[in-house]
């Protein structure tokens, strides 16, 4: 199915079969839907997630229920102090011709040359091996050697992490936290959802997950997010969000006695991405104001550097989001939700 010959009723037939992954994804993970809807706003957006959460919250387990529901090629690796960036992104190794007995080297892929990666608690490694996968998240290729390597399409990279305060934790870098297009938190399940939980992992019955969306339905549905609508007020409403979470300018008291640094403009082309792709996931074809809310902490959270003063009084990146969003006045004029699709770019 091409970007050029889908029509409305092949996108609402592609929505159905997204609704489904969430059904399955259900099928092993008690709760956390707002968890799952974000990681597939990432994933329509064409951009990587990073989940962060004490350990046994089912992080792994949910990405792995995710891979499972989608026919994408998976990949996990279980990142430790020792692991180095060849194990990552591969290595060359030295190869014989059997036939003239030449010796050759020949690239041997790392698991970094699928679909969706694993990157399970990334922050147990330190920023060597860290860095191995920035060209891989910013270019979606691997250079080795003198030669590029072009990775599968699409490609997610999936991240858990531990809380930096844990011990045996190396805070990522901000330049590799600004790769990630949403960054959530992985909070604990309710008493009910506890309950659940205990039920379903104790017992002998075993859900058996069902692959729903494609390869190819997936970049169909990723070009469908651009060609979702935003009005002028809200891009420019976007812009000034991402420009007054820097300090010395910004209209928000909190981000002017709280943030150190602020976001850069990938923060405003996240923000962007993920508003039309919470609308598409709701079936509208226009962005809303709610929309850009609903998005707004997973985008901003990780890309605030937050001030020794913020730390001290216990505040968070959310609490300054919060007050941003409170602080900055919002478009004045009501924009309603176009219930059309029509696709405004050309096939490429």
């Amino acid at each position: 199915m091409s970007r050029q010959n889908l029509s409305e009723q092949d996108v609402l037939v592609l929505l159905d079969k997204l609704a489904l992954v969430e059904h399955e994804v259900g099928k092993v993970i008690v709760g956390q839907k707002e968890v799952i809807q974000q990681l597939l706003i990432s994933m329509l957006a064409g951009g990587h997630c990073l989940l962060e959460g004490v350990p046994g919250l089912a992080k792994t387990l949910m990405v792995n229920a995710l891979a499972e529901t989608l026919e994408l090629g998976f990949k996990r690796v279980q990142f430790t102090p020792d692991l180095m960036p060849s194990d990552i992104i591969g290595t060359e190794i030295l190869e014989t011709d059997h036939e003239s007995g030449d010796r050759f080297f020949k690239f041997q892929q790392g698991p970094v040359f699928t679909n969706i990666l694993l990157a399970d608690e990334i922050n147990r490694t330190p920023p060597k091996t860290q860095a191995a996968l920035l060209e891989a998240m910013q270019e979606k290729s691997i250079s080795y050697a003198g030669t590029s390597y072009a990775l599968p399409k699409p490609f997610f990279v999936l991240a858990t992490q531990n809380p930096v305060e844990q011990a045996g934790t190396y805070p990522l870098p901000e330049a590799q936290l600004d790769r990630f297009l949403m960054f959530i938190k992985v909070d604990y399940p309710s008493e009910l959802e506890e309950i659940e939980i205990l039920r379903r992992t104790t017992g002998n019955t075993q859900a058996t997950l069902n692959a729903v969306l494609n390869a190819q339905q997936i970049i169909s549905l990723q070009h469908v997010v651009r060609d979702i609508e935003i009005s002028e007020p809200l891009l420019v409403y976007i812009n000034q969000l991402a420009r007054n979470t820097r300090p010395g300018n910004s209209q928000s008291s909190a981000v002017n006695q709280y943030v150190r640094w602020g976001a850069g403009p990938r923060a405003g082309q996240a923000m962007v991405l993920c508003a039309k792709a919470n609308a598409l996931l709701s079936k509208r074809f226009a962005v809303t104001m709610d929309d850009i809310k609903q998005v707004a902490h997973g985008v901003l959270r990780h890309r605030l550097l937050l001030s020794f003063q913020a730390e001290a009084q216990n505040i968070s990146s959310d609490d300054v989001v919060d007050g941003l969003l409170k602080d900055l006045a919002q478009p004045v004029s009501p924009f309603g939700a176009s219930s059309h699709y029509s696709p405004t770019s050309p096939a490429v």
